[in-house]
C-alpha cells in the first residue's frame, strides 16, 4: 500500500532489495553542501521563532487586586507592511467573549447633550462617516466610562489626556483633528448613533473591548492584551484575566459630563457650558470676527506661530470669544490671539503698550508642541466663576 492509502498499487518486495550506487567525491561534496545550506535555514529559522516570541510575549492577567495602568498610545517604529504582519499574528481569542449590556445615560439636559457631543466627535473623527465603525468606537467609550481603569464620565473617557501632545487616549483630541470640519450631515448622523448608545443601543461584536487601533500600527501595549474582535482594518483588545470580564464592568457613570473647551466650536451644549447663551450668537460674532481679522492679523513668523489681534464685540457673550479663537486659529500648531473690545486700544502691530496690555480683554493660546492650551478672561469686565480664568492684574 501506498503512503496515501491506494489499495491498488503494487507493494515493495522485501526480498529483492535495490543496488545502492555509488558516489564519487563530487557527489558526497554536493550532499554535504545540500546538508550545511539545510542547518543554516533551521537555524536561522529557529532565531526567527525566538525574535518574534520575545517580540510578542503572552499577555500576563494584571492582579485581580490592583486596577491595570492605562498606557499611552505609544508605536513601535515598524513600517505598515511589518505592523500588519506582527498584528496578524496576534491570535484572537474566543474564549469568554461577552457582548456589553446596553447603556443608559443617567443625566439629562445639557449634560446629555455635552456627553452626546463628545461621544460623536469620538465616533466621527476616528471611525470617519461610516455607522458600524462608529458604534463599535462608542462601544469601546462606554465600556471605559463602566471600567475603574478609566474616568467615569463619557467626556473624560474620551478626552483623557488631550492636555498633552503625547499620551492622549483618542488621538483626535491632541493632534489638531478637531479645527477639520465634516459636513453638518455627517456630524448630525454622528450624534444620532451617539444618542442611540446613550439610550441603550449596544454593538455586541467588540465585546469589552478597552481598546483598539488600526492594523498598520503596533501600540507597545498590544502585547499585554487580548485581542478579541476585528472590524474591517480595526483591532480591539481587552485586558486579560479579571480586569476583562463582565465583573469589572460595573462602575457607576456621571450623569453631568463638563464642558470641553476644544468642543466649543462645535457643540453648542459645551459653548454653553462656559457662558454662551445661545450658538447662534457665538457663530455671529465669529463670523463678524473673521472678516475684522483679516485686516489686523499679525504676520506669522516662519515657524508658523501666529499672533492674531481682533476687534471684540463688547455685547458678545464673553463664551464666544472662545469659539472666534479656534476658528481663527484653525489648526495652527501654535497660535496666540488677543481680543479687545475696545477699539482705540487694538495695537495695530507686534508691539504693545503698558496701556494696550491692561486694556486686553480676552486671550487664547495653544501651543501643541508644549502641550498648552489656555483661555483667559480679563474679569473686570466679565466675571468668570472660575477665578483661574482670570487674567493676572
Amino acid at each position: 500500500m501506498r503512503l496515501d492509502g491506494d489499495p491498488s498499487a503494487t507493494p515493495l518486495r522485501r526480498d529483492c532489495p535495490a543496488a545502492t550506487p555509488r558516489l564519487d567525491w563530487t557527489g558526497w561534496l554536493f550532499v554535504l553542501i545540500a546538508a550545511a545550506a539545510i542547518v543554516a535555514v533551521l537555524y536561522a529559522s529557529g532565531l526567527a521563532s525566538v525574535g518574534r516570541q520575545d517580540a510578542r510575549p503572552h499577555p500576563v492577567a494584571p492582579p485581580a487586586d490592583v486596577v491595570p495602568d492605562v498606557q499611552p498610545m505609544e508605536l513601535a517604529p515598524v513600517t505598515e507592511a511589518d505592523a500588519r504582519a506582527q498584528n496578524a499574528d496576534i491570535p484572537l481569542v474566543t474564549r469568554g467573549f461577552v457582548a456589553a449590556r446596553p447603556f443608559l445615560y443617567a443625566g439629562s439636559g445639557d449634560g446629555r447633550a455635552r456627553a452626546r457631543d463628545c461621544l460623536a466627535a469620538a465616533m466621527l473623527y476616528e471611525a470617519g462617516d461610516d455607522s458600524k465603525g462608529q458604534l463599535a468606537v462608542g462601544q469601546v467609550v462606554i465600556n471605559r466610562a463602566r471600567h475603574p481603569a478609566f474616568p467615569k464620565s463619557i467626556c473624560g473617557v474620551v478626552f483623557q489626556g488631550s492636555e498633552r501632545t503625547t499620551g492622549c487616549q483618542f488621538t483626535f483630541t491632541c493632534d489638531g483633528a478637531l479645527n477639520r470640519r465634516y459636513s453638518d450631515a455627517a456630524w448630525a448622523r454622528a450624534q444620532a448613533n451617539a444618542d442611540s448608545m446613550l439610550s441603550g443601543t449596544t454593538y455586541p461584536k467588540v465585546g469589552l473591548a478597552t481598546h483598539y487601533h488600526t492594523d498598520w500600527v503596533r501600540p507597545y501595549w498590544s502585547d499585554s492584551l487580548e485581542k478579541i474582535a476585528i472590524v474591517d482594518t480595526h483591532l480591539f483588545f481587552r485586558w486579560p484575566g479579571y480586569w476583562g470580564t463582565p465583573g469589572a464592568f460595573r462602575g457607576a457613570v456621571s450623569g453631568n459630563d463638563a464642558g470641553i473647551a476644544k468642543m466649543a466650536a462645535i457643540s453648542p451644549a459645551h459653548a454653553l457650558a462656559v457662558g454662551a447663551p445661545s450658538a447662534d450668537l457665538a457663530g455671529v460674532d465669529a463670523n463678524a470676527a473673521v472678516g475684522e481679522a483679516k485686516v489686523v492679523v499679525g504676520a506669522g513668523d516662519a515657524a508658523g506661530r501666529d499672533t492674531i489681534y481682533v476687534a471684540l464685540d463688547r455685547r458678545a457673550a464673553p463664551a464666544s470669544f472662545v469659539t472666534t479663537a479656534l476658528r481663527l486659529c484653525g489648526d495652527k500648531p501654535y497660535c496666540k490671539f488677543m481680543g479687545w473690545t475696545n477699539p482705540v486700544l487694538k495695537p495695530d502691530s507686534d508691539t504693545m503698550s503698558d496701556l494696550q496690555r491692561a486694556a486686553m480683554t480676552f486671550s487664547y493660546l495653544r501651543d501643541d508642541k508644549a502641550g498648552f492650551e489656555k483661555a483667559l478672561w480679563n474679569c473686570s469686565e466679565y466675571k468668570r466663576d472660575d477665578v483661574r480664568q482670570c487674567m493676572k492684574r
